[in-house]
C-alpha cells in the first residue's frame, strides 16, 4: 500500500498539515458552501470586502486532506484580489498552485472553485452595485 505521503506532493502535504486561514471571517460580507455528493466533503468560504477587493477569506472544511489543502490554497489564491479577479480562479489554478492533485482528487480542486463562486454569488446579491 502506498503511503500518503507518496499519493501527495510536499505542497499539499504543507497545505494539509499547516492550513492557512482556517476559521470563520467574523460580521463577513459573504458566505458561501459547496459540496462533492462523491466523496462528502463539505467546503464553506467566509469573505470580507472592501472597495470590491477582498481583505480577508477563511473556510472551514470537513473532508479528506485534498480537500483541506484545496480549501487553504483557494484563500492564499484570492486574498487581495479583487472579485472580478477572484472570479477567474478555476480549480486548474488552485491544483497547479499546490504543484498537482492525483486525478482522483481533482474533484476536491473543484469543490474550492465552487465554493468561491458560492462566496461571490452572495457577495453580489447582498451588494448589488458592487
Amino acid at each position: 500500500m502506498e503511503s500518503t505521503c507518496r499519493v501527495y506532493n510536499e505542497k499539499v502535504m504543507d497545505h494539509f498539515k499547516n492550513p492557512r486561514n482556517v476559521g470563520e471571517v467574523e460580521n463577513a460580507d459573504a458566505t458561501g458552501t459547496a459540496g462533492n455528493p462523491q466523496c462528502g466533503d463539505i467546503m464553506e468560504l467566509s469573505l470580507k470586502v472592501d472597495n470590491d477587493v477582498i481583505t480577508d477569506v477563511k473556510f472551514k472544511t470537513f473532508g479528506c486532506g485534498a480537500a483541506i489543502a484545496t480549501s487553504s490554497m483557494v484563500t492564499e489564491l484570492v486574498k487581495g484580489k479583487t472579485i472580478d479577479e477572484a472570479l477567474q480562479v478555476s480549480n486548474k489554478a488552485v491544483a497547479e498552485a499546490l504543484g498537482g492533485l492525483p486525478p482522483i482528487k481533482m474533484h476536491c480542486s473543484v469543490l474550492a472553485e465552487e465554493a468561491l463562486q458560492a462566496a461571490i454569488d452572495d457577495y453580489r446579491k447582498k451588494h448589488p452595485k458592487a
